[in-house]
């Protein structure tokens, strides 16, 4: 049956639904962004709290900046902010409804709507998860592109901002003038030091606006540090027929895989939910964490994502069991990442790179070689060249890192082994092709790109390197340069 309010007390009882009482529920939290990963995370330890008797004055309204988020607040509008999300585990599936969502504000040029609402006094957090490309950071000097066209139009146009940061910024130059206090601002995406890349951003745009009210922010606003983890598949029909396996009728129901680590730093300048109680972790300390997830889960991604993609692999599940994919990904993981990654409290990185294993070749998490290797100009530089560089200051082995980029300028070449077309899978995919093709004959062109490398091309032992696994590469092809790697 179609998912509603209305419907809830329907649905079959294997369906797991909301006990508290929606109309009951206040708002505290606008969120920005409203894929499938923030309603599989943010979202449910929400529901979870709520379900418990706590946080009613804590609920979520979603937000987007985009035109292509309308169609998601189309979508939960119709069935009254409800998600039915399904657990993936390899012995069972489980459905629940989630109900801690109950509003989404207006989509819309100039994004008054969204201005206004965060300048309410009830919003005391403002969260986003608006993907690791989208907090417009130069990726070699980490500093805030302030010259980008959508922040040179939101410094000169402050009240029809395009981007959630100019929407930020003049939301809490409302609450100012208003004598209103600030809130907090909560990235959920995958940054090392999330919140002060969000600091910076926010900041940064609202000096060449007012400097006043930039100096306001960064004295009076909270920007917690936070770590994020779950395998969110994107959604499609199989997701809509699991769902309506289980009797839900669902537009956008979404799929995860059991595992979820939520690891905060306490700072919240308007107060918060007491997420503690439903299992997240809160700390004064999340780079370790930080550091964990990003080198060996993000990084994972990016080692087996490029390579399937040649070879013509459909999921993560899958590259997991080619043997040649699978020990690449631990010699890489374990010669060449962990060395450089600290133990944090309960886990160290050898335990976590075996349980971020078992996690990928988890078979009934349909995640798309697709999904986990876009946007590589921008999860390159955040997850895999950290490891890269400091291995080059420790002078310890590199050449499995030096063989991950050199697959994905295989990959962004634009056809896989089989002679099939690889459909554009970055932001900049033009141009990373242009050099692709032309790093086939001359592979230092590919290390140039210093928006992306830096000053990495520069260093004999990484390039030399890099260059004969290319040319080993296109001569031999991806299972050659494998075998000659991992001996399988």
């Amino acid at each position: 049956m179609p998912l509603s309010q209305a419907m809830l007390h329907r649905l079959p009882e294997k369906v797991r639904r909301p006990t508290y009482d929606r109309a009951s529920l206040s708002p505290g939290i606008v969120h920005i962004g409203l894929g499938n990963f923030h309603r599989a995370h943010q979202a449910w330890y929400l529901h979870r709290l709520m379900d418990s008797g706590l946080a009613q004055d804590w609920a979520i309204i979603g937000a987007g900046v985009r035109p292509t988020d309308a169609e998601m607040r189309k979508k939960l509008l119709a069935q009254d902010c409800l998600t039915t999300l399904i657990e993936l585990d390899p012995a069972h599936k489980l459905a629940e409804i989630v109900g801690s969502m109950i509003d989404f504000i207006k989509v819309e040029g100039g994004n008054a709507a969204l201005i206004n609402r965060m300048a309410e006094p009830d919003i005391r957090i403002v969260s986003l998860t608006v993907t690791e490309g989208g907090y417009y950071i130069d990726t070699v000097s980490k500093a805030f592109d302030s010259n980008h066209p959508d922040i040179a139009h939101d410094a000169a146009n402050p009240d029809t901002p395009r981007t959630a940061f100019g929407a930020i910024v003049a939301a809490l130059r409302l609450r100012r003038a208003r004598g209103l206090g600030p809130f907090s601002c909560l990235s959920c995406d995958n940054l090392q030091s999330n919140g002060a890349i969000l600091r910076q951003a926010v900041v940064t745009l609202a000096r060449l606006q007012d400097p006043d009210l930039a100096d306001w922010i960064n004295a009076e606003c909270s920007f917690p540090n936070a770590m994020v983890d779950c395998i969110v598949p994107a959604t499609g029909p199989d997701e809509i027929a699991l769902a309506e396996g289980f009797g839900v009728r669902d537009a956008a129901p979404v799929a995860h895989e059991p595992f979820r680590q939520w690891v905060i730093e306490d700072r919240f300048c308007a107060g918060r939910p007491d997420w503690a109680q439903v299992g997240v972790q809160f700390t004064n300390d999340v780079h370790g964490y930080e550091a964990q997830k990003l080198r060996i889960l993000n990084a994972g991604h990016q080692v087996i994502g490029n390579v399937a993609e040649i070879m013509g692999i459909g999921t993560v599940a899958e590259a997991m069991t080619h043997p040649q994919i699978n020990a690449l990904f631990h010699k890489v993981q374990m010669t060449e990442i962990v060395p450089h990654v600290v133990p944090v409290p309960g886990m160290t990185p050898e335990q976590y790179v075996d349980l971020i294993a078992q996690r990928f070749s988890n078979p009934s998490i349909h995640d798309t070689i697709r999904r986990v290797a876009f946007d590589g100009s921008s999860r390159h530089p955040g997850f895999v060249l950290p490891s890269l560089r400091d291995a080059l200051a420790t002078e310890g082995p590199l050449d499995g890192l030096a063989l991950v980029e050199a697959f994905w300028a295989r990959m962004c070449a634009g056809t896989r082994e089989d002679g099939s077309a690889i459909v554009p899978n970055d932001p900049h995919w033009s141009s990373l092709t242009e050099i692709a093709r032309h790093a086939r004959e001359h592979p230092m062109a590919w290390l140039e790109q210093q928006q992306i490398y830096g000053d990495l091309g520069k260093q004999v032992a990484f390039r030399d390197i890099f260059a004969n696994w290319l040319e080993m590469i296109w001569s031999q092809g991806s299972a050659g340069a494998l075998r000659t790697y991992t001996g399988v």
